[in-house]
């Protein structure tokens, strides 16, 4: 990206003055690229995942088993970006934070390298800690570049570090996904280590141009808050510890063991935070309005969100063994799939933002609430186009890949209308005393969304067939009713929201 640099005149004490990237601060070329690789590995390995887990020179398991593993998984990486928020705030500061993150990250993907089930384990969970550290604070960071909100670059700022995320989504599958199934699922996997050690790298000596902001510890923790903290988390420790040693112990110790928990977690955690938050005695009336207005959003984007992931499990292991990857006679590998994706956002994404300024300025831009219920029926719909594919794996032929291109373009269409609106809205509806906390509680609708499919999925509690005929159509049933109940309760949705549009 050097040659991307370029001597522009910027405002004094913009952190790395010296040099601009596009016309922003030089920072955000380490931001950029830290994101890039760290997306890099993470995409990657979660291409690699569930046919790794269903493979017979991988673990070899069940397809409900692989699904709920990859479900829990996802759901953790959006949950912990709560208390990784926490962790910057009150510890460490979000730079410090992202350095540690990437160590961490690396590690995990150096855990799933070696060929051993309980490293491959170890491994899932370190690279969910890390992936919900850095998550939480990187995109903080590109904010600290700019002065305020109001500066005229931020928008663009954040549009560029959105195309290195894009960028390294798209690029992961087609590298890491080839080797690791073509040659070796651990070379894989060690690759995706290796674009980690690539982004930590950069991001280290690249770390003087962020903003002095990103070191700084908003609230630290006080001796006697560490104190509290540090007991409560050993107890927690010495609990699960107790208790796992004599599930083992006793020869009683499974995978659903560990599953099962994650997923209740999963569960539970977004109910209890929206809770806490909607009871808080110090809102206001029209705080805790908008909070009730958004808790339609947050069961709305779960509803999205349970479908969408499933792009990544369901879709892919369907393509697997049910589908034919091959384009012009020439094969390629079932990890591609998960490029479709992120190269179409690239391409539709500007096309989105010309769109609404353009009914903005004719005074017919949808409103958040018709963007929302659109992005609901659209991801009915792509699992309405999947009904086509699996009928014609049910008659015995294995369905072209261009199926599964039009349901992956449906659900991007879909993501675009519902997600930056969902990001927005959130912003817009957070009471003050919670304003850097809701992006967290946004997260948790994918944390709540991949649970229900962890739920679902798995053998020991729904052991539904995820790529069964009558579920999927339930499932693209389910989300065009939620589209449509949200549109037609738009009226009192809007009424509680109060100001926000």
């Amino acid at each position: 990206m050097a040659s991307s640099l370029t001597k522009d005149s910027v405002r004094p004490g913009t952190p790395g003055s010296e040099k601009t990237f596009f016309g922003h601060p030089r920072g955000l070329a380490t931001l950029f690229m830290t994101e890039m690789w760290e997306r890099f590995s993470y995409y990657g390995m979660r291409a690699l995942l569930p046919l790794y887990l269903v493979a017979p020179g991988g673990l070899h398991l069940s397809a409900g088993t692989a699904t709920a593993i990859y479900s829990v998984y996802v759901s953790l990486v959006y949950l912990l970006a709560l208390p990784g928020g926490w962790f910057a705030d009150r510890v460490l500061g979000p730079r410090k934070t992202v350095a540690v993150s990437g160590l961490i990250i690396m590690i995990g993907h150096l855990c799933l390298a070696l060929p051993a089930a309980v490293s491959f384990f170890v491994g899932l969970g370190l690279v969910a800690i890390g992936s919900g550290l850095l998550k939480a604070n990187i995109s903080t960071m590109v904010g600290h570049l700019y002065k305020g909100p109001d500066d005229p670059r931020r928008d663009g700022g954040f549009t560029l570090f959105y195309i290195g995320i894009n960028l390294g989504a798209f690029a992961a599958p087609l590298i890491i996904g080839t080797v690791g199934e073509n040659y070796n699922w651990h070379f894989g996997f060690a690759l995706a280590a290796l674009g980690m050690a690539l982004g930590l790298a950069q991001y280290l000596l690249g770390s003087r141009h962020l903003s002095e902001e990103s070191s700084v510890v908003p609230t630290p923790l006080t001796s006697a808050e560490k104190a509290a903290t540090l007991r409560k988390g050993l107890i927690w420790l010495a609990i699960a510890a107790v208790f796992y040693g004599a599930v083992g112990f006793s020869g009683h110790f499974t995978l659903n063991w560990a599953l099962i928990p994650l997923t209740i977690i999963g569960l539970i955690v977004p109910i209890v935070v929206i809770g806490r938050i909607r009871r808080d005695k110090d809102l206001d009336a029209a705080e805790k309005s908008k909070v009730s207005a958004y808790i339609w959003f947050f069961v709305a984007a779960a509803v999205f969100w349970m479908i969408y992931d499933q792009g990544g499990s369901t879709l892919s292991l369907f393509a697997d063994g049910k589908a034919e990857n091959t384009i012009f006679g020439w094969e390629f590998p079932v990890s591609w799939y998960q490029s479709v994706n992120p190269v179409m956002i690239m391409a539709l994404a500007p096309v989105f933002a010309w769109l609404w300024l353009w009914l903005n300025r004719r005074g017919k831009e949808p409103s958040t609430i018709v963007k929302f219920s659109s992005g609901l029926v659209l991801v009915g719909a792509s699992f309405f186009l999947f009904l086509a594919p699996l009928s014609i794996a049910e008659g015995g032929h294995k369905a072209a890949a261009l199926w599964l291109v039009g349901i992956y373009f449906v659900q991007t269409v879909g993501e675009l209308t519902l997600s930056p609106v969902g990001l927005s809205v959130t912003t817009k509806m957070a009471p003050k005393k919670y304003a850097s906390q809701m992006m967290g509680v946004w997260f948790l609708a994918v944390t709540a969304g991949d649970s229900i499919t962890a739920l679902l999925s798995n053998p020991a509690v729904g052991g539904v067939n995820l790529d069964r005929m009558g579920f999927v159509a339930l499932e693209a049933g389910l989300a065009v009713v939620a589209g449509v109940a949200v549109w037609m309760y738009r009226n009192k949705v809007k009424k509680l929201m109060g100001s926000v549009n």
